[in-house]
Order: C-alpha cells, then structure tokens, then sequence
C-alpha cells in the first residue's frame, strides 16, 4: 500500500505547525505500507490543488490528512466532512469565506472512508489519547478533507480518505493564556504510526 500523508503549513501567529512537524518525523515504510508526505497551504484557494497535484504524482492507495486543532487534548479521528466554508480566521492568503459551499451544489457531507473506528482503537490500545469527532469545523481542515473526499468520490473510488486532527504542541500552549491542551511531539507521531499500522 502506497499513503499519502500530510500536514499544514503554521497559520494565524503560530511558527509551527504541530501536524507537518509530526508527519515529517514519520518513517518511510510502516509496515507494508509507503508513506509519502507532503505539506498543505493553510489556503481555502491552493490546499485543494495541491492535495490532487500530490496525489496525481505519487498515485496512492490511500490518503491520510492531518491538521491542527487548538484546543483538542487528543487526537480526534474525523468522520464527517460538511460543504461548508465559514472561517473565524483568516486563511494564508488574507481568504476569510463566510457561509460558502466548498463544492457548489455538492451534498452537504461526506464521511470518511478510512476505518476510522479501528484506528481510533489502535491509538487508544497503544496508550495514545483518541477519540471519533463528527465535525472537522468549516476551516481549511475541513475544506481540505471535503475537497478530498467529494474527489475520491466523483472520480477516484478505489482510494480510501479521511482526516486526524492533532492538539497543539507544549511550546504552542506555553505562549497562551491560559495554556490550553497541548501534546508531545513524540507521542502525536507514535499516534500517526499506529493509525497507519492499523490500516494495514
């Protein structure tokens, strides 16, 4: 099995992202499986192309898309992806949309073709914080693995999709007041492994 795995960019005043941090750590092989990564846009305008551009190269089996989500004390498995733009902050690009369809006339959700309920067990099996999650906001996260999965859909059934969200790192939640959930580098990794373990 050949994964796609990838992380975003840092967004609004943070300097790293805890999600490309984690999946640049990651081996090559877990198991059977390749694992080829690539870093996203914090863009409701570029992530989509850029996710297909990175899945036309290196032609997977299945792609596994990893963000950041402030505030989370564990790594939540998405399930559900809705057709909705409507961000609290704007994107990298100055992009701040406000109640849009990420898909004109899409249906309204799409859930996650990953086993995401054996791999939240993995994680949770290995001593690692997870749970099932049922939205992945309206942000770019959500856009990104809505744009995937409309994609997989419409033109690509054979590849398998979905989405983890990761909490932010120590040094992220040292600079807040008051510091909210945070995550050891390590232990996000650990978590990506045994959910692509859990794939196979």
């Amino acid at each position: 099995m050949n994964l796609l795995i990838t992380g975003f960019a840092p967004f609004g005043r943070e300097t790293v992202n805890p999600s490309y941090e984690a999946v640049k750590l990651l081996p090559d092989h877990i198991g059977g499986i390749k694992i080829t990564k690539a870093e996203m846009p914090v863009s409701f305008a570029a992530s989509g192309p850029a996710l297909k551009a990175a899945m036309a190269r290196h032609r997977p089996d299945a792609v596994l898309c990893v963000g950041q989500a402030g505030g989370y004390s564990k790594l939540a498995l998405e399930r559900v992806a809705i057709n909705l733009q409507d961000a609290s902050l704007a994107d990298n690009d100055g992009a701040q949309p406000v109640d849009q369809p990420v898909v004109p006339h899409g249906p309204a959700a799409y859930f996650s073709t990953l086993p995401v309920k054996k791999m939240a067990a993995a994680l949770q099996e290995g001593g690692i914080p997870a749970f099932l999650s049922y939205s992945a906001g309206t942000y770019v996260c959500n856009h990104l693995l809505y744009t995937l999965l409309h994609f997989l859909h419409t033109e690509a059934p054979s590849i398998q999709g979905g989405f983890i969200h990761v909490p932010y790192l120590p040094e992220q939640a040292a600079g807040k007041t008051p510091p909210p959930p945070s995550m050891e580098l390590s232990q996000i990794v650990r978590g990506l492994e045994l959910a692509i373990q859990a794939l196979a």
